[in-house]
């Protein structure tokens, strides 16, 4: 077993490698595409982890592929090791927005400025839902895993309420402009 507990980073990485050995570029690729809109890892994060589960044996690299590549497996002491942490509770969340930090000095901020700075992540946000939806639509398509569905009707009913809450803001915060009508990916540029 290791010698510390599992952080998040390396337990997600031991829950991919269930699907099968992945190399490091891999894991990075899949975390992006599974995770990536609510739990950010960092290509030198995945690296650094993978080196430290091989030092205890959680997995096992296999031999350099192209590009100096190596495929990682997870072994038995990594399925067990991932097995009591997502046994674990969980935890509380914590919310790092940056622009709510910006918001909450935003009397400091031109108020041009915020308006661009709130344009811009309401459109993120637009075409993040629009990109779920898309998903939705493939996942019940294509039958479905009734934890991935649950994962992405999260993040449906988050993207949506963020955007009820972008076009509640006070008009001083959006520089007088209103989105109702705003193409989900285009943000207004500042007047």
């Amino acid at each position: 077993m290791p010698t510390r507990p599992l952080n998040a980073t390396a337990a997600s990485l031991l829950g991919f490698l269930h699907e099968g050995p992945m190399t490091g570029w891999d894991l990075v690729a899949r975390a992006q595409e599974r995770i990536g809109d609510f739990w950010s890892l960092t290509r030198s994060q995945v690296y650094r982890e993978l080196a430290a589960m091989e030092s205890v044996g959680l997995v096992e690299a296999g031999a350099r592929e192209s590009r100096d590549r190596r495929p990682y497996a997870l072994t038995e002491t990594g399925r067990a090791a991932f097995a009591e942490w997502v046994d674990r509770e969980p935890g509380p969340e914590s919310i790092r927005y940056p622009l709510l930090l910006t918001l909450a000095f935003g009397s400091h901020v031109p108020a041009g400025r915020m308006a661009e700075f709130v344009a811009a992540h309401r459109a993120v946000h637009a075409e993040r839902l629009a990109s779920y939806e898309r998903a939705h639509a493939d996942l019940i398509a294509g039958g479905f895993d009734p934890y991935a569905r649950a994962t992405l009707e999260f993040g449906l009913t988050y993207e949506k309420a963020v955007l009820t809450w972008f076009d509640g803001l006070a008009s001083e915060v959006r520089g007088g402009r209103t989105f109702v009508d705003m193409p989900p990916t285009e943000p207004e540029t500042a007047t």
